[in-house]
């Protein structure tokens, strides 16, 4: 019992890991791609690698035609949404900076369980909420407390974070009729189908230009078997055995690791005043991410 949860928490923290160097392939692959076109073939080579893995776990289950518009709902917020909100604002903003905006969808669970799932918010979660949003200003403000990003940038960048919540919650209602590995493969599939007709209309012809060449393959296969597909088995794993919130608070180390492998591959500054941002925020999330109270 103890080496399964030990395997566990290990898996945890490499998926961890690999959604933290995620802010960094994506800046790697916007040298050669644009947004869309990044997105589209990440959600085609990673859908194609999960039907092989559920394949082969035996794990592909069929939808249920009473299901097939819950899919498609839950699809057009992640990856749909989500991806157009990451990708798009990860142009205008730093690696840094994108992991922690990222990082506060765990700071707006408690609201949408307490609204959603009956779940009372407590006094902890409102002081992490606080204290994390004080963390997300130092951060996304320079020292001169002028913002370090475009408005738009920023903007965008939460559209991900709203996406992502609404999407939790029609995954858990998902996840009672179907395998995570199921949902997880269907909602890439899907995905890549939105994106399809966007890539075509917008950014078709500028991929036509593009060299294919390792320095772009490389950080794009990494975002798609490692970040789409590993990082979510790895999580979705430990959802199922440690619970949705233990999940969550490994998951708010991802801007720790995000400004480590910033400062060491791509050379972003982190200076004392976004060190004490990142500090806050996750404090904050740890704090916000306290056990629940359930409505009696």
């Amino acid at each position: 019992m103890k080496n399964s949860k030990i395997v566990i928490y290990a898996g945890m923290i490499i998926a961890t890991i690999i959604w933290s160097l995620s802010f960094i392939w994506y800046k790697e692959v916007f040298v050669y791609l644009k947004p869309i076109t990044t997105v589209f073939l990440r959600l085609v080579f990673s859908g194609v690698f999960l039907v092989i893995i559920s394949l082969l776990l035996n794990q592909l289950q069929n939808i249920q035609a009473k299901h097939l518009k819950t899919f498609l709902l839950l699809t057009l917020f992640e990856p749909f949404l989500y991806f157009i909100g990451e990708s798009v604002g990860m142009q205008y903003v730093s690696s840094t900076m994108g992991a922690i905006i990222i990082s506060t969808i765990p700071l707006f669970i408690p609201f949408t369980a307490y609204y959603f799932l009956g779940e009372k918010l407590s006094l902890k979660n409102f002081l992490g909420i606080i204290i994390s949003i004080v963390g997300v200003l130092l951060v996304i403000l320079s020292n001169s407390f002028e913002l370090g990003g475009t408005i738009i940038g920023i903007s965008i960048m939460f559209m991900a974070v709203f996406s992502a919540l609404i999407y939790v919650v029609i995954l858990m209602k998902l996840s009672k009729h179907y395998s995570i590995l199921t949902i997880i493969t269907f909602q890439n599939g899907i995905g890549a189908i939105y994106f399809l007709p966007v890539f075509l209309i917008f950014e078709y012809q500028h991929f036509r230009q593009v060299e294919i060449s390792w320095d772009l393959m490389t950080p794009l296969l990494e975002l798609s078997f490692l970040a789409s597909g590993f990082a979510f088995i790895f999580f979705t794993i430990a959802m199922k055995k440690i619970g949705v919130s233990k999940a969550n608070v490994l998951i708010n180390l991802i801007p720790v690791f995000t400004a480590i492998f910033a400062y060491f591959m791509l050379g972003e500054q982190i200076g004392l005043q976004k060190i004490f941002g990142i500090v806050l925020v996750i404090s904050g999330l740890f704090l916000s991410q306290m056990k629940l109270k359930s409505k009696s």
